[in-house]
């Protein structure tokens, strides 16, 4: 089991199987659960990243955010250091003015000591978390998603609108065409409290070849 987690994967997968041939399905062809929760960064650096990654295939968005890295020390971010650095520098590592607007944003609300660090997330429901970020320029509901499930581990997010979660479903489901986040959320009553674990099987079932049902 994975520390990061506060749930158990095995109760996780049992519980969605039960509830979803759909899910048992795929989750018996993926395999074991390697949802990935990583907390060596600070709040404020994993969205940083995030803001640096929005729009941008993963290659691209590696190299602008590891040249970002480079104009700090120890190629970690402060808040009050990245308030410091020109724009024009922030440009020259391949930042969009509206990505460099957005990280400027989130710096002054950091340094201002407006953005929860770890653990003041972790006294927080899922959606005060979405209603605390979201105030942050460049930082939308999806990306707050993200950090629910990939940073904090919570174990119930549905990220309705994401493209990777309603392809999977239209896979899983054998659906003619994309579903309306409308369908997926109905479809994930049953799956509750364990969401999170959900959309990361319906992602993974994007990569393998399905049985047929």
């Amino acid at each position: 089991m994975n520390g990061n987690y506060g749930f158990d994967p095995v109760v996780a997968c049992a519980h969605l199987a039960a509830r979803d041939r759909g899910l048992a399905r795929v989750i018996a062809s993926v395999g074991e659960l390697r949802l990935p929760v990583r907390r060596n960064r600070s709040v404020f650096e994993y969205l940083c990243r995030s803001i640096v990654y929005q729009q941008l295939s993963g290659k691209a968005a590696g190299t602008i955010h590891g040249r970002l890295l480079d104009l700090f020390p120890g190629r970690r971010l402060r808040p009050e250091r990245l308030i410091e650095v020109p724009e024009a520098r922030l440009r020259g590592a391949g930042l969009s003015r509206s990505k460099c607007l957005a990280l400027r944003d989130l710096s002054h609300r950091a340094a201002a000591g407006e953005l929860p660090d770890t653990r003041r997330l972790h006294g927080l429901t899922d959606d005060e978390i979405i209603e605390r970020l979201t105030v942050v320029r460049g930082v939308g509901e999806w990306t707050a998603q993200m950090l629910l499930i990939f940073y904090l581990g919570r174990p119930d997010v549905l990220p309705l609108r994401d493209l990777g979660v309603l392809k999977g479903y239209q896979k899983m489901r054998a659906l003619p065409v994309l579903p309306r986040p409308e369908r997926l959320a109905r479809a994930g009553r049953k799956w509750r409290p364990y969401r999170s674990v959900a959309s990361w099987y319906l992602w993974r079932c994007l990569d393998i070849a399905l049985p047929s049902a």
